[in-house]
C-alpha cells in the first residue's frame, strides 16, 4: 500500500470534506506558467502554490536556484491557507510529481505527516472529465479561517554544502544525482553554468519513479530502483536545485528507506563554489539555454 498516494476517484469523493488541496504546477523556464495554468483550469477548491515564492526561499549568491523557504514564511503561508496541525493536505501537479513531491517533502521536513499526492496529477483528473474551476478558490485567510499549523523542523533530513564537502569520501554516505543521465555525465547542462556531478555520486534519474503519464509506479518497482544500486547507510539525494530530487526521496520512502537526506542547494549550489571538485573536470556546459 502506498501511504502517500490518493487516486482521482478518492479525491473526487472527499474534496468537499475538510482537506486542503494545493495546485503545485510550475515550469522551470517560465515562472508564471504554473499560475497561468491554475487560472485557466484547476481542481475546485485548490489553492495555487508558486514554486519560486511559496515553495522556495530568497535566492542568494550561494544556496541554489530553489533554496528552502524560511521557516516562519512557510508557516505563515500554510496558516494563511487554512492548514491546521491535523489537516489532510492533497498536492497535485502535471510535472510527474516534481511540484507535489516538493511540497510533500517540505511538509515532512517541517513536521506535518498528513499529506497525499494525487496519482496522475491534474492530467488524470482532467482526463476523467471531473469538474474543474477557473476562478481562484476562496482563500481561508479572507474568511478569517487561518489555520494553526506549526513547524517542528526535522533538521536531520537536510544537508548543506559544508556537510557534503566533509563527507565526500565517507564510505557510509552515497550521493545520488537525480538529474537526467546527460546532465549527470556533463554532456549537457541547460540550466547551470557548470556541467558535471559531485565526485563519487551515482545516477538515479527522477523520471523513473513515475510512468510517462505521471502515475506513481508500484512499490515493488520503487524497491527495485534502489535495491539494484550500491546504497550506503546514508543516502543523500540532489538534483539541479532541490526540486526533482524530492521525487527520488518520495520513492526511497515508498521503498522503505527512511534515512535519506536532501542536499537542498543541490548542483546549482555546489557548482557556485569555484573550489569544489567536479566530475568530469569542471568545464563549460555543452548546451546552455536561458532557463
Amino acid at each position: 500500500m502506498n501511504p502517500w498516494r490518493i487516486s482521482i476517484n478518492e479525491l473526487h469523493s472527499i474534496r468537499n470534506t475538510h482537506c486542503v488541496i494545493f495546485d503545485c504546477r510550475f515550469a522551470l523556464d517560465d515562472t508564471n506558467k504554473g499560475l497561468d495554468l491554475y487560472k485557466k483550469s484547476h481542481i475546485p477548491g485548490a489553492i495555487h502554490l508558486n514554486m519560486e515564492n511559496d515553495l522556495s526561499g530568497k535566492k542568494e549568491r550561494h544556496g541554489g536556484r530553489h533554496p528552502l523557504p524560511e521557516t516562519q514564511d512557510f508557516e505563515k503561508k500554510m496558516r494563511g491557507c487554512g492548514v491546521n496541525h491535523d489537516s489532510l493536505i492533497i498536492a497535485y501537479d502535471d510535472n510527474r510529481l516534481a511540484g507535489a513531491a516538493r511540497l510533500w517533502w517540505l511538509l515532512t521536513l517541517f513536521g506535518h505527516s498528513r499529506i497525499k499526492i494525487l496519482d496522475g496529477g491534474f492530467t488524470a483528473w482532467n482526463a476523467a472529465h471531473f469538474e474543474t474551476a477557473s476562478e481562484p478558490s476562496n482563500h481561508p485567510k479572507d474568511q478569517n479561517l487561518e489555520g494553526n499549523f506549526e513547524i517542528n523542523e526535522r533538521t536531520s533530513l537536510i544537508v548543506d554544502h559544508y556537510w557534503v564537502r566533509q563527507h565526500l569520501t565517507n564510505e557510509n554516505v552515497t550521493f545520488i544525482d537525480a538529474r537526467e543521465p546527460k546532465r549527470y555525465l556533463g554532456q549537457e547542462e541547460p540550466i547551470d553554468p557548470i556541467a558535471g556531478h559531485i565526485p563519487g555520486a551515482i545516477n538515479a534519474p527522477w523520471l523513473q519513479v513515475t510512468t510517462e503519464d505521471g502515475f506513481i509506479k508500484p512499490i515493488e518497482q520503487q524497491q527495485l530502483i534502489w535495491h539494484k544500486l550500491p546504497l550506503a547507510q546514508t543516502p543523500v539525494v540532489y538534483c539541479g536545485s532541490g526540486v526533482t530530487a524530492c521525487v527520488n526521496l518520495l520513492s526511497l520512502s515508498l521503498a522503505g528507506i527512511e534515512n535519506a537526506k536532501l542536499y537542498a542547494g543541490s548542483w546549482s549550489d555546489w557548482c557556485s563554489y569555484p573550489a569544489n571538485p567536479v566530475e568530469p573536470p569542471r568545464s563549460r556546459p555543452a548546451i546552455q539555454a536561458r532557463r
